[in-house]
């Protein structure tokens, strides 16, 4: 079978029709380049060119095969440049999933980045919840995970994003909305719309425990596993609830946000999770991107 660089040695002396400008352009002298040429017409086993002491002409062999010849190499050329691309971490494909709500300020940034930065690589967004995602990644349907708590499995890395504090939603006019310095006993007694222990463990178990050791006895009126749904429940004006703070930023026209003053261990936290072994090279870049956005977003 033919090689690429007899491909090559062809199509330079098609194009000259002379071997000494043909040997020239490729850097090399007349002998080995015939050579090339007379391997390539063996491995054929047709002549390609007609060939005189004034001149060089293709064959009709030659003149189709010059065609095809061109194509071969250009098609070559573009495997070299897709494998160099996808190993920068320019172009392929990269799975991230994250968790509802928790992502919508600083994920849209990372998305927009890579459309600029990197426009050969497809980025594939998929929402589920924490613990989906590490079954995601365990299979390798994805290749990132943000979640709301690193569980611990081997062959899975995991760091915090983010820590943000919590706020209190408050429906618009609520007595609430307008208090200077919001306390944990201020909540006592109040309707509050808390997150679902199935859904959102983390969030449940840690508000909850805040509670029973600040001895405050909330109203709790509703659970619901969805920060937007629950945001919606005080819009409606059914209640108030503690959010994350980048939760503030989800406009509803009847909710106002408050400051609160916890305890400094009730934070919310957002993870990024990835196998050890993922060789995907995108991974590198998009991993910075999203701790450089998560940054951006807790400073904001």
């Amino acid at each position: 079978m033919f090689e690429l660089s007899q491909l090559r040695c062809f199509t330079t002396v098609a194009t000259e029709l002379n071997f000494r400008r043909a040997a020239d352009r490729l850097n090399m002298t007349q002998p080995p380049l015939s050579r090339q040429i007379q391997l390539l017409e063996h491995s054929l086993g047709v002549s390609l060119l007609n060939r005189s002491t004034r001149s060089v002409s293709l064959t009709a062999a030659g003149r189709a095969f010059f065609i095809e010849a061109q194509a071969l190499l250009e098609h070559a050329q573009n495997a070299a440049t897709a494998a160099q691309r996808i190993a920068r971490g320019d172009a392929g494909s990269i799975g991230i999933s994250f968790i509802a709500a928790a992502t919508h300020d600083f994920l849209p940034q990372v998305v927009s980045w890579a459309r600029q930065e990197h426009p050969g690589l497809t980025v594939s967004l998929h929402e589920m919840p924490t613990f989906d995602q590490f079954e995601a990644l365990r299979t390798r349907r994805i290749d990132l995970g943000i979640v709301r708590t690193p569980v611990p499995q081997q062959g899975l890395v995991s760091e915090c994003l983010l820590r943000e504090p919590f706020v209190l939603a408050v429906p618009a006019g609520h007595a609430l909305a307008d208090h200077p310095d919001l306390a944990i006993t201020a909540l006592a007694g109040q309707p509050l719309i808390l997150y679902a222990h199935a859904a959102w463990q983390p969030f449940n178990e840690l508000l909850t425990g805040m509670f029973r050791s600040a001895r405050v006895a909330p109203d709790i009126v509703q659970h619901s596993g969805s920060t937007l749904t629950i945001l919606s429940l005080v819009n409606a004006g059914l209640g108030v609830a503690l959010v994350p703070r980048s939760a503030s930023r989800i406009g509803f026209g009847q909710v106002r946000y408050c400051p609160i003053t916890l305890d400094p261990g009730v934070r919310s936290e957002l993870y990024l999770v990835w196998r050890d072994d993922n060789d995907n090279p995108a991974c590198q870049p998009m991993r910075d991107a999203i701790r450089l956005a998560a940054r951006h977003s807790d400073h904001s």
